[in-house]
């Protein structure tokens, strides 16, 4: 209960204040390619259940029906103002909505799209997906730029999965394990800092 009204309480106040960075934002993507601002894939959140993430869109319209769904820092697909925005992590601030709407968490794991979710084994889905997935965990404070890690892999994809998915996995288990709110608030703490850094 205190950790859904602490999401309710600062998605709303994380929406105010961020707004006009929110529209300047938009306007950046619209210019510079035409369709929408925002991106909605799907992703799973907890106890499977499939919802449409907000984010805001990094790459050129039908990415997705382009590439894989794993991006490197040198993926053509990517937009000047995606790059940017990813680099700061500027496009999971919509996600603000998924937290204020009650699909997802300021902390937890990472949401997965479904095709990755089926991957898992069975104690592993049983775990993660217990609780909400969040806009930052333990594994994002591990991986702050993933994009640079996977940056000149042929396939991204592949190589998501044997450089950063096992401990992704392995570190969000633990999250579940050892949850708590003084947990979340250090985790939301260390992951402003390393946003500014």
């Amino acid at each position: 209960m205190i950790k859904r009204l602490f999401d309710i309480k600062f998605s709303i106040i994380g929406l105010l204040l961020s707004f006009p960075l929110l529209l300047i934002i938009s306007f950046l993507i619209k210019k510079e390619s035409p369709g929408p601002a925002f991106y909605r894939g799907e992703r799973v959140g907890k106890a499977g259940k499939v919802f449409r993430i907000f984010k805001f869109r990094s790459m050129v319209l039908n990415a997705d029906k382009i590439g894989g769904p794993s991006t490197s820092a040198d993926d053509p697909r990517l937009l000047k103002i995606g790059k940017f925005i990813k680099s700061h992590n500027l496009d999971e601030l919509p996600q603000l909505i998924n937290i204020l709407k009650g699909e997802m968490s300021f902390v937890g794991p990472r949401p997965e799209v479904p095709s990755e979710v089926a991957t898992y084994d069975e104690e592993t889905k049983g775990i993660i997906l217990s609780v909400k997935p969040g806009m930052t965990d333990l594994a994002t404070l591990s991986n702050v730029h993933e994009g640079e890690i996977l940056k000149g892999a042929k396939d991204p994809h592949e190589a998501y999965r044997r450089l950063i998915q096992p401990q992704k996995l392995k570190l969000a288990k633990e999250y579940v394990r050892t949850r708590s709110f003084w947990l979340d608030i250090k985790i939301i703490l260390k992951t402003i800092k390393s946003a500014i850094i």
